[in-house]
């Protein structure tokens, strides 16, 4: 696994968030969410401009939301997604370099590197970030920001 285990704090910004959302452990619900997901995206895409794919996460309780970035609030959606302005804000930055299905391993340990080294978390959505697209590139050259609500 190629994580960037010397994490940086970056700033996300306000974003438009097209989305689908389940409750439960995330191994069982996140890929049922993104088929759910990327079965709406052409749906959407008729009607705004999709500026990037992540996903929004809560540990407690298990919430999961697979979504889109959106250019603009969204008017009438397709049937399914569900919308919110998300906040941002700051966040402790890890990257993985490699395929998806080493996420669950790396999202794992990205927290328990800022359990380790002390980080202070503040309460909000966690994210990752799938910085390219599968259909563009190799497995191996995906890019995935996994980032963790943090104070600025």
């Amino acid at each position: 696994m190629s994580l960037n285990e010397e994490a940086e704090i970056v700033t996300w910004p306000e974003t438009h968030y097209a989305y689908v959302e389940a409750e439960g452990p995330f191994q069982q619900i996140a890929p049922q969410s993104w088929q759910r997901m990327h079965a709406l995206v052409p749906a959407l895409r008729e009607r705004y401009a999709i500026t990037g794919f992540m996903s929004l996460y809560k540990m407690n309780p298990m919430v999961y939301c697979a979504g889109v970035s959106l250019t603009e609030a969204p008017g009438e959606l397709p049937q399914g997604l569900q919308y919110m302005k998300f906040s941002g804000g700051a966040y402790i930055c890890f990257v993985l370099n490699g395929p998806y299905a080493q996420l669950p391993k790396a999202s794992g340990r990205a927290w328990q590197i800022v359990g380790e080294r002390k980080l202070p978390v503040r309460d909000g959505w966690a994210i990752e970030n799938y910085v390219n697209n599968l259909a563009l590139v190799s497995e191996e050259k995906l890019i995935t920001e996994i980032l963790v609500p943090t104070f600025s």
